[in-house]
């Protein structure tokens, strides 16, 4: 039986090699080259003039020796060139990676981020401290999952394997246990979701990574369905909550609050017609009511719903709530 043709390395691991024995003053030379990196001394030439004329490392042959070397330190390998204005750009970046502080993906982006500054080092040099103090970001109640748990999920759902967990419902007592085929992670609303088919309850359900503990992997698999997508299964959400419904939801602004309403979408399937005086009526399709009602009580008096009929209702009825209240 004929054996295998042996497959070499990819340039940039071998330059990486390379650079890496370079740069501890290790004995470089092909014939190390040849054997170390099980490729021809025609490609350890070609790398090695690469390195030199393309990405400007100091390298050069000593005779004496037999072998190359850097003739002064170089302590970073030249991945990327980058220009002034796109190394402002990955510096504002990384300020917004405080928008994921206390997400599970917050360490992680750190440490990419770092590994790929260090890559740049030495390669420009300016000061941004004026220009990074007119950049900010903040998001309010960004939640925070554990770690253990995101991780256990998204191999979950990575791998398509059943998972159980405990699930304690918003306002229950206690948690129930839960055995569910994983679709899809989500982060919407500031916080992580997991879709997932409920065998027992027969349907997808969204389940709050918050309210999820004591997770286990299993080893039974499952395939997702093909005609899952979160796109579809978030479509008639104005958040997080879809729903069997079909609620044509209008709501009219006043003008000072359609200006803010004007500014952002909302909703994938929007609709904004404009009114006499700067009033808007913002139209959506949607699933359920629960969300689009907290949504509208946190415009104040400046919304109102003009249909569907139950919606005014659940707000006459908080409102008279918040009068019960606030009338004290």
């Amino acid at each position: 039986m004929p054996a295998k043709p042996q497959l070499s390395r990819p340039p940039l691991e071998r330059m990486l090699k390379i650079h890496d024995a370079l740069r501890r003053g290790s004995l470089v030379n092909c014939t190390r080259l040849v054997r170390d990196l099980e490729v021809s001394r025609k490609t350890v030439v070609r790398d090695i003039a690469f390195m030199r004329d393309r990405l400007d490392l100091p390298i050069e042959f000593d005779p004496r020796l037999n072998a190359y070397r850097y003739t002064q330190p170089v302590n970073a390998f030249p991945t990327v060139n980058v220009t002034e204005g796109e190394l402002l750009a990955l510096l504002v970046a990384q300020r917004a990676l405080e928008q994921y502080r206390g997400t599970p993906f917050h360490r992680q982006l750190s440490i990419a981020f770092e590994k790929l500054a260090g890559g740049l080092r030495d390669r420009i040099s300016f000061s941004p401290a004026d220009e990074l103090r007119a950049v900010s970001f903040k998001n309010i109640g960004l939640g925070r999952t554990d770690l253990a748990v995101f991780n256990a999920l998204s191999s979950a759902v990575l791998h398509q394997t059943e998972v159980t967990f405990a699930y304690r419902k918003p306002g229950a007592a206690r948690a129930e246990p839960r055995r569910v085929q994983p679709y899809h992670l989500a982060h919407r609303e500031n916080l992580w979701y997991l879709v997932a088919f409920d065998a027992e309850r027969g349907a997808l359900r969204t389940f709050a990574l918050t309210r999820i503990s004591s997770v286990a992997v299993t080893q039974t698999p499952f395939k997702r369905p093909d005609d899952f997508s979160p796109e579809k299964f978030f479509a008639n959400a104005l958040g997080v909550l879809g729903g069997a419904g079909d609620w044509r939801v209008v709501i009219r602004f006043n003008a000072a609050a359609a200006e803010r309403v004007r500014e952002r979408e909302w909703h994938e399937a929007q609709e904004m017609r404009e009114l006499p005086g700067g009033a808007l009526e913002l139209t959506l399709r949607l699933g359920a009511l629960e969300e689009v009602e907290q949504w509208v009580l946190g415009w104040g008096a400046a919304a109102e719903v003009i249909a569907p009929r139950e919606l005014r209702e659940k707000l006459r009825r908080a409102v008279a709530e918040l009068a019960t209240i606030y009338g004290k």
